[in-house]
């Protein structure tokens, strides 16, 4: 049985990143959206494994994080490595539309008008 990796324990986050402290500017924020590409392939590290396996769907960057119990420097860093090699693609949510691609107000009230009188 694995222990659980203690997000303090130094000597793991070391193991883990490669003594890497940087994901080198990946672009990753939070809320990007991981997607696996590939499958696993036999020799992969146990971490990067695990995130494909997450990443059928599009995932988080901060749910992955959480659910390997790793601070989010040291998943973007190996979520780095994964877009490297191919294996998964990086989207950003879309952003609120701005002022102009919102409905027209006079269309909204008619929406509402009808759903009161339904």
């Amino acid at each position: 049985m694995s222990r659980p990796v203690d997000r303090e324990d130094p000597d793991r986050l070391y193991t883990v990143t490669r003594g890497r402290s940087r994901a080198d500017d990946a672009g990753l924020d939070l809320v990007t959206l991981i997607v696996r590409e590939s499958d696993p392939t036999p020799g992969l590290r146990s971490e990067y494994v695990r995130i494909l396996r997450m990443c059928e769907a599009p995932t988080a960057v901060v749910e992955i994080a959480s659910a390997l119990r790793l601070p989010v420097i040291a998943t973007k860093i190996l979520l780095r490595d994964l877009l490297d090699m191919g294996m998964v693609t990086a989207r950003h949510p879309r952003s609120a539309p701005g002022r102009d691609g919102l409905p027209d107000p006079a269309v909204l009230r008619r929406v509402l008008s009808g759903l009161e009188n339904l």
